[in-house]
Parts: structure tokens; sequence; C-alpha cells
């Protein structure tokens, strides 16, 4: 049921165009300046001004000063031109990458050459820099790397070693790890090699370097070499990298801790063993510290990386919020920004799992930013926050919480994006409906009586949903939970009328569930079937019909049990009591025939055509036996048209069961309804019926319930 956000490898693509962006700025602004004259305009003429650049390159490799001037402004030129993605393929069809290879590395020095070194770093700076930037498209990395570019690159990351420091050997380091991050990106073998080519002690080395600009480099580097490659991890950890990445996580540099977090993450990801290592190391305090940054993209890998560590034992949970998280990650759900609310609620489902920590999150206020979190149009966010609350509802603390913001009509009536949300929302329902008894009842039904009306309507519509059968009574007659449901039914605002209906069709199945209502109630007197042989038989015979002009045979013992008002015809002091003949007038013949074929076996079979009529028949001659089938039938045909005219017939002729189905299918159907111009003048003069039928229905259902327990 849970997702766990992906955790990104290093950069994401948007990320490392960032990145490039960072590249132009600093010591270089002035040279790029100097060739930001290069014309991007017609294929013809770039084409011919990158095979230039190659071409010396390739004829410039050497300590003259002409050389190298004349190298570092093509490198420079190159990078600038592959600033643009679209130019990429153009300058690696002309050969610039093994031409651009062979500057990575100082030139052979012979003994004609000058003892200064002109331009020495510079031009190795601007082949990593240029080789980083086409390294951006996937399909160069390993045209790259095989071309021998990373021992190179390794090698310029311990260009410090000879014991200069300066701008300039700042620079090519910082180009080296960046080219080395671009290349790695996403591509497990390439990392596989960096580390068999030894790049990774260097790199754990330069997060101590003196220049901040190093430092965010190299661990730009070891977060993408980190990402899914265990071998990797594994000796990250082994160079020590831990206690500086830690300290890192301090650093009031916000590219620096971000970075440091990061690859933090990145090695926790999916290795408990090394997450022990972390944590044991000092790192929780730290993390929970850049919740408060002002830098999103770190605490956003912040809420991550906690929620990782959530996950390592309930101990960790609890530490975590007892450092202060619960806060801060609250705060950062109420963000504009979509990502640092989807980690932050992450976050917060991974410590919900922990009962004590589930009641202080809500207290703290998360309840109400985790519901309106479902609204979003995020599957991922809307997911997370749905894990979240499915924790929070395990808490029988936090029920009457859950109910009183809102949040039953928030679960019901979400739109969530994928399956895996709608059931996760529907086990944190059924989690709520087990917690609804005892203490937690007592307490929502003293909300319904003493709190604003506002909340004693959401207790209400809540309980309707999740209460057990045999507290209905209870809660919707003794404590008047059924008079706010009719109250929203009988409101103005449409929203509330949906609820109400929806919550007392809810309340309905429960009840109907213990109080099945029999196809007919049972007779006043005692029946006798003579049986269908004797339907309009003249054997016997001692009374005669006269229906349309027909004769219809009939016998006076079957007719006397069958109710009471053919009793009254025979006994009572009525003309036909001695009448042979009796004219039966306003009755069809073949509704006729139906209401005696009833009476002789107890059965009939009921057309929709014929129901309203024989309907008519039945009340008249008291049969309800046979009024309960003709009724049953009609509902069959209960549509959102004719919903009106069938309450009608139902009023007319008493009924019962016909008002009842109409009832419940004004209710079951109360959305579609209410596009109708009558809808409203129909529910206002149902709702005395439907607070009858409530009453007589949830009575009756708690006394069965009882009885079934004797």
């Amino acid at each position: 049921m849970e997702q766990q956000p992906e955790r990104r490898d290093g950069r994401s693509f948007p990320e490392r165009k960032g990145q490039k962006r960072k590249l132009e700025e600093g010591e270089a602004a002035v040279e790029d300046r100097e060739i930001s004259t290069v014309s991007t305009d017609g294929g013809h003429a770039l084409l011919s001004d990158v095979a230039a650049q190659v071409s010396v390159l390739n004829s410039a490799f050497s300590w003259r000063e002409s050389d190298r001037a004349a190298a570092k402004r093509a490198t420079q030129v190159l990078a600038e031109l592959a600033k643009n993605e679209d130019l990429v393929n153009m300058i690696v069809d002309e050969g610039a990458v093994p031409a651009l290879m062979t500057h990575l590395q100082a030139p052979p020095y012979s003994d004609g050459d000058l003892a200064q070194k002109p331009f020495e770093h510079e031009v190795e700076k601007g082949s990593a820099f240029a080789l980083g930037l086409l390294a951006i498209k996937p399909e160069y990395q390993k045209l790259i790397v095989d071309k021998g570019a990373l021992p190179h690159l390794v090698n310029l990351l311990k260009r410090n070693k000879d014991g200069s420091s300066c701008r300039a050997v700042n620079s090519v380091i910082r180009r080296a790890a960046d080219a080395i991050t671009n290349l790695a990106h996403e591509n497990s073998s390439i990392k596989t090699r960096v580390k068999r080519e030894g790049g990774i002690p260097p790199l754990v080395e330069l997060l101590e370097f003196s220049d901040s600009k190093v430092q965010r480099a190299a661990a730009g580097a070891l977060r993408t070499l980190a990402f899914k490659n265990d071998e990797n991890k594994n000796q990250i950890v082994e160079c020590n990298a831990l206690p500086t990445l830690i300290l890192m996580l301090g650093s009031e540099d916000a590219a620096i801790h971000y970075e440091a977090v990061g690859v933090i993450g990145n090695l926790v990801h999916s290795s408990p063993n090394i997450k022990k290592e972390v944590l044991a190391a000092g790192a929780l305090q730290p993390v929970i510290g850049l919740l408060s940054s002002c830098c999103p993209e770190s605490q956003r890998e912040a809420a991550l990386l906690l929620g990782q560590f959530a996950s390592t034992d309930s101990d960790c949970k609890v530490h975590i919020v007892q450092r202060g998280a619960v806060r801060p990650l609250i705060e950062m759900l109420q963000s504009p920004d979509v990502q640092l609310k989807e980690m932050s609620a992450f976050a917060l489902g991974r410590l919900a799992q922990d009962s004590h920590n589930q009641a202080g999150i809500a207290h703290s206020g998360g309840l109400g930013p985790l519901l309106k979190l479902l609204d979003s149009r995020n599957g991922s966010l809307q997911h997370n926050a749905a894990f979240a609350l499915y924790g929070l509802a395990d808490n029988e603390d936090n029920v009457s919480d859950f109910i009183r913001v809102g949040g039953i009509q928030k679960l019901q009536d979400g739109e969530f994006i994928v399956q895996a949300t709608k059931d996760c929302v529907s086990k944190t329902l059924k989690r709520l409906e087990e917690k609804i008894h005892g203490r937690v009842l007592r307490h929502l039904l003293y909300l319904m009586r003493i709190s604003e009306k506002s909340i004693q309507r959401r207790v209400a519509l809540a309980l309707a949903h999740l209460c057990s059968p045999e507290d209905q009574r209870t809660i919707f007659i003794d404590d008047n939970g059924l008079e706010l449901l009719l109250g929203l039914l009988g409101s103005t605002n449409i929203k509330q009328q949906l609820d109400g209906a929806a919550a007392l069709y809810k309340l309905a199945n429960k009840s109907m569930a213990l109080s099945p209502v029999d196809a007919a109630p049972p007779s006043p007197t005692q029946r006798v079937y003579l049986g269908e042989q004797y339907v309009n038989n003249a054997t016997l015979s001692d009374v005669t019909f006269l229906v349309e002009g027909r004769t219809f045979y009939a016998h006076r013992i079957c007719l006397l049990a069958s109710s009471d008002a053919f009793r009254a015809m025979f006994d009572g002091g009525y003309r036909e009591k001695d009448a042979r003949d009796i004219e039966i007038p306003n009755i069809k013949w073949e509704v006729f025939e139906l209401m005696m074929r009833f009476i002789y076996t107890g059965s009939v079979d009921i057309t929709i055509e014929i129901a309203q009529d024989l309907l008519r028949a039945a009340d008249q001659y008291l049969l309800e036996g046979l009024k309960r089938l003709c009724e049953y039938t009609i509902a069959q045909d209960i549509t959102l048209e004719n919903i009106g005219n069938m309450y009608e017939l139902s009023e007319a002729f008493h009924a019962m069961s016909l008002r009842q189905a109409c009832i419940l299918f004004i209710l079951e159907h109360f959305d579609k309804l209410s596009s109708k111009p009558w809808q409203n003048q129909l529910v206002q003069r149902t709702i005395p019926e439907i607070r009858e039928y409530f009453c007589r229905a949830l009575t009756k259902s708690t006394t069965n319930l009882q009885s079934l327990r004797l």
C-alpha cells in the first residue's frame, strides 16, 4: 500500500540544466563574454566553426604559448556551442570528443619549452567543461568514456596534490567532478568504471577541500555514483566520507548541504546496514535541522531521508519525533512546492506507523493539511497523504478529530487517481469504523450534543456510515442523530442535502440487514386455499360474481377466510349476504381473475402493466398479501421520471412497502433527482415519512438484534 518516492540519480534532467547554468558563472565569465559573439545562425557557418576548433585542438597540443592560447579558446568556443543541446550532435560528429580528450592532460614537456607553463590547468579545465556538456546527452556518455576520458578526469581530481592551490586548480578539479557526474548519470556501467579507475577516493578527499564549489562538485559526483550501486556505496563509506558529509549538512551554503543530504540519501537507499552506520555517525539531528532550511531542495531531501530512517525500527520513529521533526514537516505540507509536500507526507506516513507518533502528529495539526492534500491532482502526493492518514486512523485518540474536521467526507468524496490510493482510503475508513465503540463513541455522542451545529452534523454523517447496527438506535433515536440528518436533507444547500441523503441511505441499508421486510404481513385470519383447480369452477360453487357481464364462480368458505372485506360482505348486513349473483363494478375481468387466483392459491404472477389496477382491487378488498406483491412489482418500475407519481400512489392506497421503496429510491438517487425542478418539493413532502420510516426501522432492528442474541 505504501509507495516510496523515487530517489534521484544525482540531478534530474532539469537540475542538470541548472548545473550548466552554474558552470557559466564564476571565473570564466569574462572569457565566456569574449566568445559569446560566436554566431549560432546558419548551419554551414556553425559546421565550419566547429571543424575549425577541432582542427586547432588536433594541432595545438604543446606548451608553446600560442598553441596553449589557441587550445584554450577552442575549448571555450566548443563549450559555448555545447550549451545549446541542439548543436551537440554536430559537435560530436565533427570529431570533438577525441580532440577534447587529448587536452584533458598536460602536453609533454621538453627541454626547449619555457620554464613557465602558459595557461596551466586552463586548457584541461575547458576540455573537461566541454566534455561534461556533451555528456548531457545519454547517447554520448559511453562514447566519451570508451575514448578514455575517465583516467584523465580522475587525474584532474588530484591536481592539488602537487601543492599548488590557486583558482585555476580549483576550477579544473570542479570541472572534472562535474564531467564525471554527467557521464555517470543514470548509467550503471559507467558508475562502476569510475570506481575501477579509482575515482571515488579523491572525490571523498575533495569533500574537505577549502573551496566550497569544489566540495559541492565532489558531493554531486558522489551522489550520482552512489545511486543504486552497492559497490560504490560501500567504497564511499569505507573511505570515511560519512563524518564529513554529516558536517556538510550544517553548512551555511545551501548548495553544499543540499548535495550532502543527497549523497547520504542515496547511500542509505535500499541499504539497511549503511543506514545504521549513518545514524550511528550522528546524522539524525542535522537532517532534522534541514527541515527548517531556506533551501526547498534540502528540505525535500531531508524529509525523504527521514522517511527512510523511520523505516529502520520503531525507536527511530520515536526519536525523529522527539527531536522536533513533526512541526516542520507539517508546515512543509502547506508549501506551494508540490515535491516538498510529497516528501513531507511520505515522512509523516512512515512516522505514523508508531501509535504514539500517530497521536502526536494529529495533535500538532497534521490532520487538516493531510486531508487537504487528497484534493491534489498529483498521484504520488495524493497517495502519500492517504497513507499517512491511514496511519493516523490507527489510533483511537485521533478518531474524533478525524470526524470533527470533516475527514470522513473527504475520504468518501475524494477523486483518487490510482487504485492503490483508493484501496488505502477504503482501508482507512474500515480502520475508523472498527474504532466506533466504547469511549470513542461516547466522545462522539458528546460532540453531537454540545458542539456547534456544523460539527454535530459531521458527527451524525460519519456515524451513519461507520457505526455498528446495534448502536444505531442510541445514536439516531435516543441522541437525536436522525434529526441532524433530516435537517441536512431539508437544507437549501445542495451539498448538505446530498450528504444527508447518502448518510440516510447507508443507515437504511444497515437497518434492513438486521430487519428484513417480509414479502407480506401475516393475515389476521387463517387462510384457506382451495387450490388452482377451483378457480372459476362451478363445482361446489355457492356464489357467482358478474364482472364486465361475465360470470365468475366462487366459494364462500374461501372468500370468508381471505379478508375482512369479504367477511363483512357475507356475514354483515350487506345486501350481498344472501345474494347468489353479485355484480362487481369498476374492476376489469383480468384484474378480478388475478385477485381471485391469489385468494384460491396464495400466489400469482403480476406484470407491471396490471400491477396498479390490481393494487387498487387488493386495497378495496383488504387483501394485504396481494397488495404487498403488487407494491413489490410496482417498486421495480420506479424511475427518476415517475418517482413523484409513485409516491402519490403509495399515499393514495396506504401502500407502506411501496412508500418505503420510494423513500429509499429518493435517498439513493438524490444526486440525479437534484436536477429536477420538483425535487425540493418532493423531498420536503417526504421528510415526515422518512422520519417515521427510520424511527420504525431503527427501533425494529435493535429489537431484532436483541432477540437474536437471546
